[in-house]
């Protein structure tokens, strides 16, 4: 394990000393702070720190990115500061002042499927496993899948679903839970919600499609009935069904007294909320996810379907910037839920690709700066391993050129990609890992499209640079 206290130590330095943090907190791979004077923060010595690999500022935040052990310098910096108290509240709360209503409810996206992308990840690559054994018909094996002629495997293979079918059939249960962690009231609370939308004694809601009217099973109260539908990795008829019951718990606290609260504020946030969510909330979320994964499904099965994936992948690691690429989360589960599969997350495998290509170019280019290796080539693996940000706020975005000739790249292998309707089962590993979720008729298209990312970026970054387009800040090397 790598030693950060010395580098923890520089940066609470140059950022300002103790005094100049209101809040501290960190992401996946950066630090997040929010500043009592931004402009005391020395950017450019904080940069040259070992361990850190770029600097940027974003709705009122400082974020100092480390990479995948920002966790270990996280523990190691706030042991020097003394900041152990500073809640990631406070963060987000100073951050939202400064952001639009759709940055706003980007974050709160974010900060609902972050904590639950370690399983999905897990998932991920447990059914690209799968597509392995039971998908891929072997020339060595006689034209059979490899469960067709192993009891062991075919066993395997059985046994991993027990995993997948509780990542993914039950995600309403991880969204609920998420939900009610982001909102500070009862997590059991959330999941047994999240429980009651996947109840085995529900439809499974894979089967409504071909379960005839007639035959699809109801509670009956006499004057009423409500259809037992149950809501399998659906994703918007948790997220609202969470929410009330958060909301709800947070209005009940304000007037039920303590003495009583532990009675009567789970009784009465959890009954009406599994009774609004079975009878409105549910079909009003069915309904919107589904009209949402139609556009999105029309718009890459269109005639101008090319059009649509060259945008999604020119735009996509723009948007990771912003923050609104969460939102493709929440889409790609709904179309693995009405399709089978989605089209959107081999592109964004790919626009990881493509960054870490553009940056491959610069290790080329600026070979020899053993202080710029140190950002830019665990950067660049990171993004082959699906994790772009140290690549583009490290290095792509510093020089602006490799960045657009990433977007470039990937532009066109998402064109490709979609012309040829590569479908992914759901969503796993980003980066070059993203083929083990592609379903294994794309695999040749999909192996043509990385190849894009790769080939296309690094020429293009050459080429910029030699040629000084897009290259404000990078010397032009005659050359190369």
């Amino acid at each position: 394990m790598a030693d950060y206290k010395n580098d923890a130590q520089l940066l609470l330095e140059d950022i300002g000393g103790k005094d100049n943090i209101s809040a501290v907190t960190h992401c996946a791979t950066r630090m997040r702070f929010v500043l009592v004077d931004p402009k005391a923060a020395d950017k450019e010595k904080i940069e040259k720190i070992p361990a850190v690999k770029g600097t940027f500022t974003q709705a009122g935040q400082f974020q100092v990115i480390i990479g995948n052990d920002v966790a270990t310098f996280y523990n190691e910096f706030v042991k020097l500061s003394g900041t152990e108290g500073v809640s990631k509240d406070a963060v987000k709360s100073v951050a939202k002042q400064n952001m639009n209503p759709v940055q706003r409810a980007m974050a709160v996206l974010a900060e609902i499927f972050t904590p639950i992308i370690p399983a999905i990840i897990v998932g991920g690559l447990i059914l690209g496993f799968r597509n392995v054994l039971e998908g891929v018909e072997m020339g060595f094996l006689n034209g059979q899948t490899i469960t067709e002629v192993s009891v062991f495997w075919s066993g395997v293979n059985d046994f991993l679903w027990l995993i997948g079918e509780a990542i993914f059939h039950f995600l309403p249960v991880g969204i609920t839970w998420s939900i009610a962690k982001k909102m500070g009231t009862t997590q059991i609370l959330g999941i047994v919600l999240g429980i009651t939308l996947v109840s085995p004694q529900l439809l499974n809601a894979y089967s409504v499609a071909s379960t005839k009217a007639a035959e699809i099973p109801f509670w009956d109260f006499g004057f009423f009935t409500i259809d037992k539908i149950g809501y399998q990795a659906q994703v918007i008829p948790a997220m609202l069904a969470g929410f009330m019951l958060a909301y709800l718990e947070i209005w009940l606290r304000k007037f039920i007294p303590q003495s009583i609260s532990m009675i009567f504020v789970p009784f009465f946030s959890l009954i009406p909320t599994v009774i609004a969510a079975n009878m409105i909330l549910g079909p009003i979320g069915w309904w919107v996810g589904d009209k949402v994964s139609m556009i999105v499904n029309a718009g890459l099965t269109s005639s101008v379907n090319w059009l649509f994936g060259a945008l999604f992948g020119f735009l996509y690691a723009p948007l990771v910037i912003t923050g609104l690429h969460h939102m493709s989360n929440a889409i790609d589960f709904q179309l693995v839920a009405d399709f089978g599969g989605t089209n959107l997350w081999p592109m964004i495998a790919l626009s990881n690709i493509a960054q870490g290509s553009a940056v491959l170019a610069i290790i080329f280019l600026h070979r020899g700066n053993k202080e710029e290796e140190q950002i830019s080539i665990p950067a660049a693996i990171s993004c082959y391993l699906g994790v772009t940000e140290p690549a583009m706020f490290g290095i792509n975005l510093k020089y602006v050129y490799p960045f657009i000739a990433a977007m470039i790249g990937s532009a066109i292998a998402g064109l490709v990609s979609t012309i040829f309707n590569v479908t992914a089962n759901t969503v796993g590993v980003g980066g070059l890992p993203g083929i083990l979720s592609i379903q294994p008729p794309y695999w040749g298209v999909f192996l043509v499209c990385m190849l894009i990312t790769i080939v296309v970026p690094f020429g293009l970054t050459v080429l910029f640079r030699k040629y000084g387009i897009f290259n404000q800040l990078d010397p032009i090397d005659e050359s190369v």
